[in-house]
Parts: C-alpha cells; structure tokens; sequence
C-alpha cells in the first residue's frame, strides 16, 4: 500500500495498474483478471450511482462465495456506499432484521432468498433497489445485477468519501440477542491490511484458497488482502468437502491456506488416508483461540514446508495477536504477540493494569484497527470503547480474559460471557477443552454449561475421537478427575461422531447447550 491509497478501493485500482493482465480470482475453474475486475465493479458503481446510491448509503450483500460477491464488494465502495455483506446461509428473519437494522438502501441477492423474506421487505421506505442475481427483473425497483453492470457510463463519479466514512458494517452474532453491527472506517480497514501484510507477506506469486465465508471478517480479509497484494484468490464455495480441496490445492499450486480448526480436521483426515501431502503450500494460518497441539501436528504432516501462523482477534479490531511461526513449539497455547501499529494489556474487574506475568485480567486493545462502534447501538459501543490512556483516544475492551507470560506472550482463556460458575468458582471452558484435547484418542472438544440443581451450573464437555482411539466415556471422565480440579471436571460427557458448526467454521455452542439440556431432561423424565 502507499500514501495515495486513502480509501480502500483504491488498493484494488492500482493493482490493476501494475498487473492488468494477472488473474485476480479463479473461481468455478474460471479465471478473471485484475483488469476485469476493476472494470466490471466500477461498471456496477456507476449503475448504483444511475439508481441513486448515495455517499455512505448501505448496500446489503447476500450471494455466498462467489465472483459477483467480489465484484459487489468492491462496486459499493466505488460508489461511495458501505458494504454489508451477509452469508447467503443467513436464516430469513436475521436478514430482514439486518436490511431494515442497517436501512440499506440496496439489497443484492438470489432470487430464492428474496422470495424467502417477509412480504413487506421490498417495500420499505429506505430500500431504493432490489438487485437479483438470477430471475428477471420485474420493476425499476428490481433489477438484475447484469443490467445493473450496464447503466451508467461504466466509470462512477467521485464519492467525496474520506478515510474516516465508513467502508463495511460486517453483524456479528452473540451468545443472545440480536447481531450487531460493526462500523469499519476505510482508515480501520486499510490500517489492518498494511498490519496484516508486515508480517504474513502476502505477494504477487500467491495463490490463496479461500473456503472461508466472505461474510466472516476472516474469508473477507482473505479477498482483501489478496487483491491488495497482487496474489491470485481461488475462491471455493463455503467449506468445501475435502476432496475438491485437494483438488484446488494441486491444481492451482496454492501456496496460502487460511484454515478454521474444523475444516483442517476433515482435509487432514481425508488427505491422510490417501497419503497426500502439500509441499508447496508456504503458509497455513489460523485464527481464534489457539492452535492446540493435534491440530499443529496435523498442519506439519499436511504442510512440511509451511510457515504456521497461529493468530487471535474478534471482527471489533480485526487481528490483535499473531504468534511468529519460530514460536510454534516454544510458546504452545500462546496466541502470541501484538500485531504491528497495535498494543494491548489486561485489567481486573476494577479497571487497573495488571503487570505481574500469569495474572488473568480483561484484554484491552489500542491501534489503528479499533471500530468506530456498533451501528446505531451506543450502549452496546460503551460498554466496548472507553477512555485510553490518552486524551480523546477510545480504545477497546475485548471482554476476553487473558494473560501475559514473562515474554510478553498472550494466552486466551476464555470469554467474559463464556464463562460458567461451577460450584461457585469461575470455569473456563476453552480451559477444559484443552486438557481434553491433550488425551490422546481425542480429535476435537467443546465444553458448555447447563443448569444444574446440585454445583448451579455444570460443565458438558461433547467430544470426537480420532480413528483407531477405543476411548470411553468413562476413561475420559477418569482422565479428568485425575488432571483437573474438582469444578473443573464435567458432570457428563458425550462422544459424538462429529460436532455441529456455525457458519463460519467455530462449532456451534448454542446447539451443543440444546443437546445437553435434551439429554438432561431425557434422562431426569
């Protein structure tokens, strides 16, 4: 990136100066150039400027992980619009709560999910325009998104949007309530790239596959940070099955793979029975908690020439830590240091610092990267953004708890609203689940807390055991008595074959607490 790119799109615009000709993005085995690319979102700029976009209109994706999403993407900002792009997965009512939450001005999606959404959705006063991928166009209020391309004289007028407008709103979901949007300035998101890119390097010789969701601030930075660099994005559909994985990885000659823990479970195990390895992948990279330690092995066997990073952060700052690839097997759990331009430390439940190593506190973040707030929720935004150390300065308080090794080395423990109270005492599930993944035969675990007349609330930790392991309930639960302390041992365990996941790749608690809650009423009836 240099000085004269202030807005984000302009990082797109200069690539297709120096690489015209490059491929962009390979997608369905087809190939589009950066050229195409600039060209074709700009097309689609000037026609949601014909149709009356205007400077920081919202515009509402909801394609899925395809080429018309990244071209969207970037058309809106050309536009001077602000991007928010939803997971075509997205349930009906959560989608009509977002267009009208956001008052998008423009909704883009499928035919199939429009017709999927309340009856009064297309006539809300603040939707100008409804853009359909497929179908036909029934009005001027509904237009289809390849005569949207040819309205206008194909080059937009200027936005007049500055740094500080806002580029993309991405909602996120909590344990309860409704999403909440997260405002992201042009200057957060290009602060974040140019950070991003100082230590993964990122450059014209990639080839990044990208099986993450677009709507998932982890999938979009992929594209982002792809197109900024002048690298290739192969962009598959959202999780793809493993043996079209494996196929894109030879094919293309990929070299960075973005993985969620999930998804390098199924690739692993599918690819070990086959004996394939990936020597010319360079970089494999994770974010969340920590890399626990199968998943590390499963990387090394898959990947023997990577460079692994193991990264930690929420979509309110982007990326807080990364953990340098040499540290891997040194700092195990750790997620690592700050990233550049960033500082972070922790405080107690009264707000002071706490400086001694291996003390748990809440994770506060300064940088470049922090939201300018949640859209049109001020009370959610103060509870997040409060006074820094400097005058007029807002940085962020995570509500994750942490803590700091005598290097200076971060370690998630868990979070704020995550926490269970068994017999009285605060429980970490991310805590358990790592004991429970150290048992060897164990693949993957998750721990929620269900109500419990005797200890409050319990702890039910739900496991996968790898092929070949004969674990039993009872070993593990064994295991547990012998290595944990007694609040931190589950009241049950449950061997699965495999667990469900959101979305976006994490396993899905929300199910896991309803399945466990089930059982318990199964068994007391």
């Amino acid at each position: 990136m240099k000085a004269s790119e202030v807005l984000l799109q302009d990082v797109l615009e200069a690539r297709n100066g120096q690489h015209p000709d490059k491929a962009a993005i390979i997608y369905a085995d087809e190939t589009y150039t950066y050229a195409q690319l600039d060209e074709a979102s700009a097309r689609l700029a000037a026609g949601l400027q014909v149709n009356g976009l205007q400077r920081q209109d919202r515009v509402v994706l909801c394609l899925g992980n395809r080429v018309e999403t990244v071209c969207a993407f970037w058309g809106v900002l050309k536009a001077g619009g602000v991007v928010v792009n939803v997971g075509l997965e997205t349930l009906a009512d959560s989608l009509d709560y977002i267009v009208r939450d956001a008052e998008a001005s423009v909704l883009i999606t499928t035919s199939e999910k429009l017709t999927s959404l309340r009856a009064d959705t297309a006539r809300l006063s603040h939707l100008k325009l409804i853009v359909l991928l497929d179908g036909e166009a029934g009005s001027t209020h509904v237009q289809t998104f390849e005569s949207l391309l040819g309205q206008g004289a194909g080059v937009p007028l200027p936005s007049g949007n500055l740094d500080l407008d806002l580029a993309a709103i991405i909602y996120t979901s909590g344990s309860t309530g409704m999403p909440k949007g997260v405002m992201l300035t042009h200057r957060n998101m290009l602060a974040a790239l140019g950070s991003l890119h100082t230590y993964l390097g990122y450059n014209e010789t990639d080839n990044v596959l990208c099986s993450l969701p677009l709507s998932f601030d982890y999938g979009l930075y992929q594209m982002i940070m792809a197109m900024s660099a002048g690298a290739t994005l192969v962009l598959e559909k959202e999780f793809t099955w493993p043996i079209f994985l494996i196929k894109k990885i030879r094919q293309y000659q990929v070299t960075v793979i973005p993985f969620v823990p999930t998804m390098l479970v199924l690739l692993h195990e599918y690819a070990r029975k086959r004996e394939a390895i990936f020597p010319d992948v360079r970089m494999v990279t994770n974010t969340g908690a920590a890399l626990k330690a199968p998943h590390i092995a499963q990387m090394k066997a898959l990947f023997p020439q990577a460079q692994i990073y193991s990264m930690y952060g929420l979509t309110e700052c982007k990326r807080c830590t990364y953990l340098p690839p040499e540290d891997i097997d040194s700092k195990p759990g750790s997620v690592g240091i700050a990233i550049p331009n960033t500082e972070l430390w922790l405080v107690d439940d009264e707000d002071r610092l706490i400086d001694e190593p291996h003390q748990v506190g809440q994770l506060v973040i300064r940088g470049a990267t922090v939201m300018a707030g949640y859209w049109r929720n001020p009370a959610a935004t103060a509870l997040k953004l409060k006074p820094g150390r400097y005058p007029g300065e807002s940085v962020l308080y995570t509500g994750d708890y942490c803590s700091l090794d005598e290097d200076g080395y971060l370690y998630f423990r868990g979070r704020m609203d995550h926490m269970i109270k068994s017999r009285g005492m605060k429980v970490s599930p991310s805590e358990v689940e790592g004991y429970l993944y150290a048992i060897d035969g164990i693949e993957a675990a998750a721990v929620v807390g269900v109500d419990h007349a005797a200890v409050g609330e319990g702890l039910w930790a739900f496991v996968t055991l790898a092929q070949g392991s004969q674990l039993t309930v009872a070993q593990v639960l064994e295991r547990c008595r012998q290595g944990l302390e007694a609040h931190k041992v589950p009241l049950s365990i449950t061997i699965e074959s495999s667990l469900p996941r959101t979305a976006n790749g994490k396993f899905d608690l929300q199910q896991l607490q309803r399945m466990a809650c089930n059982t318990q009423l199964a068994v007391a009836g």
